[in-house]
């Protein structure tokens, strides 16, 4: 048993409004449960509790045993001197305040109904699932209510993602077009390069990306060295003696220190070679100036893919690394690929930006969300292997936020899927 079935208990009203008392036999009458905490101190606060016949308001705090209280060094914490009621699940020991009054203790393992215990147990005790603990029951639920939850899932989502654009934002001195190439970057170098990319985009001051975004060799130059992808050994070619020589020219010119690292070939397919994403970033910036503006006036979702219209460059036809020729094929940027820079770039910088000039567009960003086709991984895999088809990338970021921190941390009891699967009849 965890202490969020007590805060599932009390938030939910699973106490009889009756017969309620303390371990010292004085009558208990919830009033109001209050607000739940979900940052240090009590669990709830501004509950307002009757305890034999005396209006109490103030705080409440939770523990499977009463001890727990002394674990946790309440008793020194001057937070929790306005605690009002101890509601545990058993009660093994007096706890009292910093000041040395008492504190009533409400012991509700008598007042909780079998069967809401036996829910609790078959969901997250008894339960041995192949892949979540509701998985047996997901399909019993409203979808309407499915639905509403991952739409607030979604928007949670965005909200953590919020977090490192929020972070480059302060770090490059709120020049959003510079936290677009940061984002764009990590994106460009995918699951194995993304780390790398965005360390090393970090280190870029971006005024050297527009000075350099009118003169093709020179931005090719800048980023294919800043990226560690110019420390070839043997390479004779045209193309990346210029390259090179030129980069040598930046580093002079605006004091570049080259990386000691450089990014990762093994085990990517060609078309993912770091090679050809860094051309592919390139020209993106070459066709479009002022590409932040841009994406943030465009609403449709054809249009944005028109902006992400492109190709690596004339020596990437033939060529998957420098110096060595391969079968000629255009490198155009993939829809499939659109759509994960879209997902995990255009849309929470975006939802980040209207937060920022005071514009609510979560709308607009759940619509556009919404025409784009559900990410294929082992967790939406999974999903619909229990019965849980997933439509488009709204549900498949959401079943992402899900399962990575409500189903794979057991937080039935704050995820709505789990609480109302608890709620019924009970």
């Amino acid at each position: 048993m965890r202490e969020d079935l007590l805060y599932f208990i009390w938030k939910h009203n699973k106490l009889p409004t009756k017969q309620l008392c303390t371990s010292s036999n004085k009558t208990v009458l919830v009033k109001a449960t209050g607000i739940q905490n979900r940052v240090a101190g009590p669990d709830f606060f501004n509950a307002k509790v009757e305890i034999d016949g005396q209006l109490w308001a103030g705080n409440v705090e939770m523990h499977l045993k009463s001890s727990d209280w002394y674990v946790h060094h309440h008793e020194t914490d001057e937070n929790y001197n306005n605690v009002i009621l101890h509601v545990v699940w058993e009660d093994d020991i007096a706890v009292f305040r910093k000041d040395g009054s008492q504190i009533p203790t409400l012991e509700v393992k008598h007042y909780v109904s079998d069967e809401l215990l036996s829910r609790y147990r078959n969901l997250l005790e008894n339960s041995r699932p192949s892949f979540i603990n509701c998985e047996k029951n997901l399909k019993e639920l409203d979808s309407f209510l499915v639905e509403n939850w991952l739409h607030r899932l979604y928007i949670e989502r965005l909200e953590h993602k919020s977090k490192l654009i929020m972070d480059l934002l302060e770090t490059s001195k709120n020049d959003w077009e510079a936290v677009l190439f940061k984002l764009l970057a990590k994106n460009f170098g995918s699951k194995v390069n993304g780390p790398y990319f965005l360390e090393r985009a970090k280190q870029l001051d971006f005024t050297i990306v527009r000075k350099t975004s009118n003169e093709p060799l020179q931005l090719e130059a800048l980023l294919f060295g800043h990226f560690g992808l110019l420390n070839v050994s043997d390479c004779m070619d045209t193309y990346y003696l210029q390259l090179k020589k030129e980069y040598g020219y930046l580093t002079q010119k605006f004091g570049l220190t080259e990386g000691l690292s450089k990014p990762d070939f093994f085990g990517l397919r060609p078309p993912n070679f770091p090679t050809i994403r860094i051309s592919q970033l390139v020209n993106l910036y070459l066709s479009n100036h002022n590409i932040f503006s841009k994406l943030m006036d465009l609403n449709k979702l054809e249009d944005i893919y028109q902006v992400f219209e492109v190709c690596a460059g004339w020596y990437w036809e033939d060529h998957y690394t420098f110096g060595k020729i391969s079968k000629k094929w255009v490198k155009k940027l993939s829809k499939k690929f659109i759509d994960l820079v879209i997902i995990n770039t255009l849309v929470p910088l975006r939802f980040c930006y209207a937060k920022h000039v005071g514009k609510d567009w979560n709308e607009e960003l759940i619509a556009l969300v919404s025409q784009i086709g559900k990410e294929e991984n082992s967790i939406i895999k999974n999903f619909k292997e229990i019965g849980s088809k997933t439509q488009n990338a709204l549900e498949s970021q959401a079943k992402l936020e899900l399962y990575n921190n409500y189903c794979s941390k057991n937080k039935c009891m704050q995820c709505t899927i789990g609480t109302q699967l608890l709620n019924r009849n009970t």
